[in-house]
Order: structure tokens, then sequence, then C-alpha cells
């Protein structure tokens, strides 16, 4: 598993957030969507090993452990 902390303070209100972004989108347009989501969080982050370790971690299905786990 890649080196990845829990950072999210409420997990489960993000991806509901991120679902509802979704809402009422066709596949090309969420697919966009989420495109320039990844470049707006990767350019906010910024740190280039930290985003190699992000990569590696999507790329093996690993999602990081929740705040408390």
């Amino acid at each position: 598993m890649t080196d990845i902390a829990a950072n999210l303070t409420d997990a489960d209100g993000f991806y509901e957030q991120l679902l509802d972004a979704h809402l009422g989108l066709d596949e090309q347009a969420s697919a966009l969507l989420n495109a320039k989501l990844i470049l707006v969080m990767a350019n906010h982050i910024g740190d280039p090993m930290t985003l190699s370790r992000c990569i590696e971690a999507a790329k093996a299905g690993d999602a990081p452990p929740q705040k408390g786990d």
C-alpha cells in the first residue's frame, strides 16, 4: 500500500458533494468534470512526490484510511 495519510475531516460529506456535482451530467461531461477536478487538486497539492504517490495508490486501488482508523 502506498503511504497516503488520511486528511479528510468529513470524507462522507466530500463524497456526497462529489456525487452531487455529477448529477445530470452525461458520461462525457462527468469525465471532463473529473479531469478538471484532478488538475485543480494536483495544482493545489503541488508536490511531485505526493502526486506520484497518489497516482500509484489510485492505480493499486488503495484508499486512504479514514481518520480514527
